[in-house]
């Protein structure tokens, strides 16, 4: 799109104005205009100015695009095997991520990028404009560098997750592994990546560990974040504020201390409630979190073993119904918490000067994605003010 575009007819628009004290709205019988994929004007549609193009979304809401803050996208392969297994008993930990391991080191980089356009564009037809990627499934210098390239060409953010597991050739020398993520890896890596993250975790790495490969991060000027307090208490959640990280992730184990660090520190608690359904894992409270005045997102945590969706309407579903979370600030955290997650203000909202990221809702409102899970509500997905999919039936 050349020119400016009116974009009315809007049954109910959510703003998310993170500079407004009620920044969810929403706003009935609203319009905005995009110039140059960005958010030029929002008001009543009667006051609206004059543009070169309007589009009428026929009394549908409008919601900003989903900003998806974590996500494995880069692997070969699937765990359904395991899946079944977790349904009839088996608990979930994190040795299988070696069989996913195994199948991507195998796979060619054109398989590998094929599997993240296609789940990329799952995410899009169901609202989401922003993803992160995570690396993590290579775990040898060569693939975690063509993991980040990948990812880096596929995706919003990219981040480097050398250290998941041990892989299963270091199992008897760990020290030598950590040693090659925090150094050589590192430095390989270094250029590709947005972020650094670390699996802080029992069966993963441990409080000393993970302080060495954070330290090498912040040492190369690398912004850092935590998968934390996912199978257990533990020091996740305190590392990643001692550091400034972006965001803690998983958050499903929480004491108070936990919770008051989060809610004194600008790191984000990611919460990943698809994890919890996939498998039967207890679900974080955030109603404690958001009562205490902690930043909050959701994310769908797409991966091959512990939670293979793409759909951030079934995660928002899932953190209503299981997480204590109201319908907005669900929303809220899906779109505005994803972008502070990512140091991002210039998306998760519909203010005057965002980035024209947004989702047309075949429902009168966003209410409905929570009201009717399962069911597939997005009627187009718009990025950069240009028309990125929309629903085939339209």
């Amino acid at each position: 799109m050349s020119g400016s575009l009116l974009v009315t007819g809007i049954g109910e628009l959510t703003v998310n104005n993170p500079q407004a004290v009620d920044n969810l709205g929403p706003v009935a019988d609203a319009a905005f205009v995009v110039e140059h994929g960005r958010i030029a004007w929002v008001g009543r549609r009667g006051a609206a100015p004059a543009t070169d193009e309007r589009v009428d979304v026929a009394g549908r809401a409008v919601i900003p695009g989903f900003v998806d803050s974590h996500a494995h996208l880069v692997f070969a392969g699937d765990r359904a095997a395991e899946f079944a297994a977790r349904m009839t008993g088996t608990p979930y930990s994190a040795g299988g991520i070696r069989t996913t391991v195994a199948a991507t080191r195998a796979a060619d980089d054109e398989q590998l990028r094929g599997n993240v356009r296609r789940l990329v564009a799952e995410m899009a037809k169901q609202g989401t404009t922003t993803v992160e990627c995570k690396t993590g499934y290579g775990l040898t210098v060569e693939d975690e560098v063509r993991a980040l390239r990948i990812a880096k060409e596929e995706c919003d953010a990219a981040t480097f997750l050398g250290a998941h597991v041990v892989p299963a050739e270091y199992a008897e020398r760990r020290a030598d592994y950590v040693d090659l993520v925090r150094g050589p890896m590192l430095d390989a890596c270094a250029k590709y990546a947005d972020y650094v993250d670390v699996f802080c975790e029992r069966g993963a790495y441990d409080e000393a560990e993970t302080r060495l490969i954070l330290d090498a991060a912040k040492a190369r000027g690398l912004a850092v974040r935590l998968h934390a307090n996912q199978l257990g208490h533990g020091p996740g959640v305190r590392l990643a504020v001692e550091y400034a990280a972006a965001s803690a992730d998983h958050c499903t184990y929480l004491d108070d201390a936990d919770i008051e660090a989060l809610a004194g520190s600008r790191t984000v608690a990611t919460l990943l409630p698809g994890v919890e359904f996939s498998t039967r894992s207890p679900y974080p409270d955030a109603r404690r979190l958001l009562d205490a005045g902690a930043h909050v997102a959701i994310a769908t945590d797409c991966n091959p073993g512990s939670c293979y969706t793409s759909s951030m309407p079934f995660c928002l579903a899932l953190a209503v119904r299981e997480m204590h979370m109201s319908p907005g600030e669900a929303l809220r955290a899906a779109t505005l918490g994803g972008a502070m997650a990512l140091g991002r203000t210039d998306i998760g909202h519909l203010a005057e000067g965002a980035r024209a990221d947004f989702a047309v809702l075949d429902a009168p409102s966003f209410l409905h994605l929570m009201y009717r899970p399962g069911v597939p509500l997005v009627h187009s997905v718009w990025k950069n003010g240009r028309r990125a999919c929309a629903d085939e039936a339209t």
